[in-house]
């Protein structure tokens, strides 16, 4: 082992790669830190202080996902030093707005008095709408945190939901950045980025609007990105819980990009759609209507049968029927008029090779070049 790009972590030595932070050592090598602010392949920022770890010969402790591995050095991810400095952020977080899971218990006011006051704010009897699915609910529990050590400080922003895909709770927004990042980073729209100061901090959309009338696309990736309660699916809000449904890989009908899905299925029906992370070609990311425009998949008004329409009215048909008579029209058009009174047009919510298909048929069988693709239109 070059003893130039070594580092030691809790007593084991390890290889590394010039540039590489101590968070990608240790995760490389199954070496568990916790994160809440950090965001793969997104520049670290070391916001949230919860993957400090201690390093031999600093003043303080040092946050690991922004800080470079450097030779020779000695680190401990779970000394005492640590568990203390993780635990009370998790506590400051805890005592910060809405965060009605189990996690909390009660502190300065009554406890019933306080999930009241959050139910009637969320207007639902229920708990946290990402209970069971929170990475800081996750975090108090693995560190055995609550937050009674601090009093509860009151969010000055309301909930945003004039919107038709996305919910804002700033009540749950624990300012860790990812969302940001992940607009600003990821998907490159800049549409979001912190606003005011201190205990003021809020994110905001251009000069502070909503998202509806911001340059939000609403491709969903902050949503993707959000650990906690802050940004839900308005849909899916209350509605889905984790445990509830069964995910199903897929690959995305919209265009011949080929983004991979995963579909949340709840009793046989889609109520929910992530992108799945790690893998090529989108890696995570999604369009909006990736990500948002799966209602019709479980639509009343969907097409199950050919229809043929015979004295001003449909009637159901087989599929030979109707493609017979199709065959039929198209044959008498192209004796009458000639193959270039036949237009064939068609569409980006096919697979790529569905439209090659379409495209040798008409070229080939109906002795035509007149074909287009919608995307153009």
């Amino acid at each position: 082992m070059d003893a130039q790009n070594t580092i030691v972590i809790n007593g084991n030595e390890f290889a590394f790669t010039p540039g590489e932070t101590i968070l990608q050592v240790a995760r490389r090598n199954s070496i568990p830190i916790p994160t809440l602010c950090h965001l793969k392949n997104a520049t670290p920022t070391g916001q949230c202080r919860i993957c400090v770890v201690e390093v031999k010969g600093a003043r303080s402790l040092v946050a690991s996902c922004a800080a470079p591995a450097g030779k020779g050095m000695v680190v401990l991810t779970e000394s005492p030093k640590v568990i203390e400095a993780r635990r009370l952020v998790l506590q400051l977080m805890l005592s910060s707005g809405n965060h009605n899971c189990a996690a909390r218990v009660s502190d300065d006011r009554d406890w019933s008095g306080f999930q009241l006051d959050v139910n009637r704010y969320d207007q639902t009897g229920q708990l946290c709408p990402v209970w069971g699915d929170c990475e800081l609910q996750h975090l108090a529990y693995q560190y055995q945190v609550s937050a009674e050590r601090f009093p509860r400080s009151e969010v000055p922003y309301p909930m945003e939901d004039v919107n038709p895909f996305i919910v804002r709770d700033f009540s749950r927004c624990i300012k860790c950045g990812r969302c940001v990042q992940a607009c600003n980073d990821v998907q490159v729209n800049n549409a979001i980025n912190f606003g005011y100061r201190g205990t003021d901090t809020k994110i905001i959309a251009g000069e502070d609007k909503t998202l509806k009338d911001s340059e939000c696309v609403f491709c969903g990736e902050c949503l993707q990105a959000c650990p906690v309660g802050a940004l839900v699916e308005k849909n899916a809000r209350y509605r889905v819980r984790p445990w509830e449904t069964q995910k199903v890989r897929t690959t995305c009908s919209y265009c011949g990009v080929g983004c991979q899905l995963n579909l949340h299925v709840k009793a046989g029906k889609v109520v929910k759609v992530t992108g799945v992370e790690d893998v090529a070609p989108n890696y995570g990311s999604l369009c909006v209507k990736g990500r948002f425009g799966f209602d019709f998949i479980g639509s009343g008004e969907r097409l199950t049968t050919p229809l043929i329409k015979e004295d001003g009215k449909f009637r159901k048909a087989s599929w030979d029927e109707a493609l017979g008579l199709v065959a039929e029209k198209l044959g008498v058009v192209k004796r009458q008029h000639g193959p270039d009174a036949i237009g064939v047009l068609t569409s980006a919510r096919v697979t790529n090779e569905d439209n090659y298909v379409a495209n040798k048929f008409t070229r080939a069988v109906l002795k035509t070049n007149n074909i287009d693709h919608c995307a153009r239109l």
